[in-house]
């Protein structure tokens, strides 16, 4: 064997593509790695020049650095994406080299590494901003739980103040106007527990072409005249299992914001359909699981959004709109509530192409069932003792206060310790105990396991400002049990408080085991 065969032949088995061409640009040795990666016969190449085969190769920077090594004889190096023989584009890592003949091109087909970075790359990016509204989500969600506390306090002095006025007082219309800007301010915490996945939920199974049904003309009278409403939806559509009042807040949410972006007006188009998410989609979108969803789009010729917007529009507060034209809780809100649902949502915008969200949502093959029928409270008056332990002096106060103008007997408690001791001393029966759920050392939940042995037959109610939904909640309390949301209003309290005495179980059967 010659010495020029066995060069070839090494040449043949390299794993990267080996091209030598003329000083004519012809080419003159092309080997197999080479043929892979230009998808093209030796008969296709062999003889012909670079630009008999591709044409647009002139005006290309590969063809500029080709040119430098031809007539410059040096080494050059570049990575690249070219379109091959099929049209189909890749990327490669291309050497060239002179020889005595020409040129040498070695080149590798990097285009898999190429799409893996990518994928990693924007992963990467998908987790940073998670874990990013992640840790804004934990600061609203402490921000809630302290401003409901305080609103509790504001409600509950206000309603006290305004049950003990004459009819016709002036002083009962100040106090509504309190009232009232508690409840709203109420309304924002709400809006924050549901960015942090923590608002309280009524999960049902539904069809999301019934919600957009019940919505559409309000959604038409929302959006106004000069913004053209369609929707196409899906035919055998999938249930799926969500609060049918939370869907209904974000398709009028992003309804809002696709009327927003189109002031000269526009077209806002809303559709359903089932589809089927695979393990590939799945692991290029964070969060998402394969299997069959419902997907529900909303998409608007609108003004359209840049990547650095795009990368915010999700964050508390932040907004484009002028000072006093928005809270910046809006897509807030829509993110919290979907992902509290087991969905993603996803969006696609560009300047001056409009918006396009995208939610998918987990397919189910539930029942609906039916809610048990509300208690009836005939009288928030009692005579019961109950056990007071909540850890804000200010609150502690007025719940006492509430409790003790309905007849209650009250024992109070600012903390899980004071609890136990007062437990120990009191000779007669405890019937309720209040607490707070999240307290320094030992919180409601643990409080209540601890006095089971000595109370088999106390009930319980725990309030919080957190929801029975969130991370402090779920650690700490067992589906089901009562819980008063804070804010509370003297009324939300005696109720509670009654149904739990007349109704409620003891608190061996509230509490999970730890």
């Amino acid at each position: 064997m010659t010495t020029t065969r066995v060069a070839e032949d090494v040449l043949e088995s390299l794993l990267e593509g080996c091209q030598v061409v003329g000083f004519d640009w012809r080419y003159l040795f092309v080997n197999r790695s080479a043929l892979a990666q230009n998808r093209a016969t030796r008969e296709q190449l062999l003889g012909r020049t670079m630009l008999e085969v591709y044409p647009q190769l002139k005006n290309s920077p590969v063809f500029a650095m080709l040119q430098k090594t031809m007539l410059e004889r040096v080494h050059t190096r570049t990575e690249t994406e070219f379109e091959v023989t099929d049209g189909k584009p890749g990327w490669f890592e291309v050497r060239c080299l002179p020889v005595p003949e020409g040129i040498c091109i070695l080149s590798l087909d990097i285009t898999e590494a190429r799409r893996a970075a990518a994928d990693l790359a924007r992963t990467e990016a998908q987790l940073r901003q998670s874990q990013k509204l992640e840790a804004i989500g934990r600061l609203a969600s402490g921000v809630a739980h302290d401003f409901n506390n305080l609103l509790s306090i504001i409600l509950s002095y206000a309603g006290l103040g305004s049950a003990g006025l004459a009819p016709g007082d002036p002083l009962g219309e100040s106090l509504r106007e309190i009232m009232d800007a508690a409840g709203r301010a109420g309304e924002l915490t709400r809006q924050l527990l549901a960015f942090s996945r923590q608002q309280v939920i009524e999960p049902k199974v539904v069809n999301l072409n019934e919600v957009i049904a019940t919505t559409e003309r309000l959604l038409t009278r929302l959006v106004g005249e000069h913004i053209e409403l369609t929707t196409q939806l899906g035919v055998g559509l999938g249930q799926v299992k969500v609060d049918p009042g939370n869907i209904e807040q974000v398709l009028l949410n992003l309804a809002a914001n696709a009327r927003d972006a189109m002031p000269e007006g526009g077209a806002l188009f809303i559709e359903t359909r089932n589809v089927v998410l695979d393990a590939e989609f799945a692991s290029r979108h964070l969060g998402v699981k394969p299997g069959p969803h419902v997907l529900l789009r909303v998409r608007d010729s609108g003004a359209g959004m840049d990547e650095a917007t795009q990368a915010r529009i999700f964050e508390p507060f932040f907004t484009t709109k002028e000072l006093g034209k928005g809270t910046g809780l809006g897509l807030a809100t829509v993110l919290g509530i979907v992902q509290q649902s087991g969905g993603t949502i996803w969006v696609s915008s560009a300047p001056g192409q409009g918006s396009d969200f995208t939610l998918y949502f987990p397919r189910t093959d539930e029942h609906a069932s039916r809610a048990p029928p509300p208690v009836q409270v005939q009288s928030l008056s009692g005579t019961e003792t109950v056990l007071l332990v909540e850890d804000e002096t200010a609150l502690r106060g007025v719940a006492k206060q509430i409790l003790l103008r309905q007849g209650y007997r009250v024992l109070e408690a600012g903390s899980s310790g004071e609890a136990v001791v007062i437990s120990e001393k009191h000779d007669g029966p405890i019937h309720l105990l209040l607490t707070d759920v999240v307290m320094p050392y030992l919180g409601g939940a643990e409080l209540a396991e601890r006095l089971a042995g000595q109370r088999p037959g106390m009930r319980v109610l725990f309030m919080s400002g957190y929801t029975q939904e969130s991370v402090p909640l779920r650690r700490s309390i067992a589906p089901g049990v009562a819980l008063l949301q804070k804010p509370f209003t003297p009324p939300m309290l005696l109720r509670a408080v009654r149904e739990v005495l007349d109704t409620g179980q003891s608190v061996a059967a509230q509490t999970q085991p730890h």
